[in-house]
């Protein structure tokens, strides 16, 4: 069993002097000290496991900002891998999936990975991906009620400090949930392109054929629940794109 750890410390770099700590969970050991070392390389802090469980128990340690994580792991699978961090952490998870795999990358998505990258990979990719998910859950420090929050009826999202309410009460989304939501909150009432979401929240352009737009936003409509007339707060637009309705 494959466990190691590298590059622990502080560093000037564009992560605000702390080296950001990446914790890669892969069962592929070639990959694993290719991606490691590119990683180091770019200025990052590595965790490598190539055992599953012990990635899960890693991951919710609370000393890692995101996860790396391959879906085909022996004896524990990544997707319960997935469902286990997701049951008391919302780090954010970046999957590698087998090319065109589409059931494994929709079921990783609505189980709360953030997003994936489909194998193989250049680590020039992955790195890119995962600087992407990064920049989108770095917060602005201590959390104030008062400072910048959007609001539209019974939804309230601060973007600074990446945390939502609805209906007074605790919104839990993950990183990319997050900033999809923000993206149609700042547009309320108007339509949303795909392309425009992809490359506003997922810090990509929109591929044809890609679900993860679409597989994020049933989530966050799960968790919104329903309007008193039964429809969702989020609304598919024909060939617009989606729309927050105003309240």
């Amino acid at each position: 069993m494959m466990s190691w750890e590298v590059g622990r410390g502080f560093r000037g770099d564009d992560n605000g002097g702390f080296m950001t700590r990446v914790l890669l969970i892969d069962d592929d050991e070639k990959l694993l000290a290719l991606l490691n070392d590119y990683l180091v390389e770019e200025g990052f802090s590595v965790r490598v496991e190539n055992d599953a469980a012990g990635g899960v128990v890693a991951a919710l340690s609370g000393e890692y900002a995101i996860v790396v994580l391959d879906v085909m792991m022996p004896r524990l699978s990544g997707l319960d891998a997935l469902r286990r961090i997701r049951q008391q952490s919302t780090l954010p998870i970046l999957m590698l999936t087998a090319r065109g795999d589409d059931v494994d990358r929709i079921t990783g998505l609505e189980l709360g990975a953030d997003d994936y990258v489909a194998k193989p990979c250049t680590p020039r990719e992955l790195v890119a991906r995962i600087r992407a998910i990064l920049r989108r859950t770095q917060t602005a420090g201590p959390f104030d009620p008062s400072a910048g929050a959007l609001v539209s009826g019974g939804l309230t999202m601060w973007p600074e400090q990446r945390r939502a309410e609805w209906l007074g009460g605790p919104l839990q989304l993950t990183s990319t949930e997050f900033s999809l939501l923000e993206v149609l909150l700042r547009h309320v009432g108007y339509p949303v392109s795909k392309g425009d979401l992809s490359m506003r929240a997922l810090g990509r352009p929109h591929a044809r054929h890609d679900r993860s737009i679409d597989v994020h936003l049933s989530s966050i409509r799960r968790k919104l629940g329903t309007q008193s007339d039964g429809r969702s707060l989020i609304q598919a637009v024909h060939r617009r794109g989606y729309q927050l309705l105003k309240e």
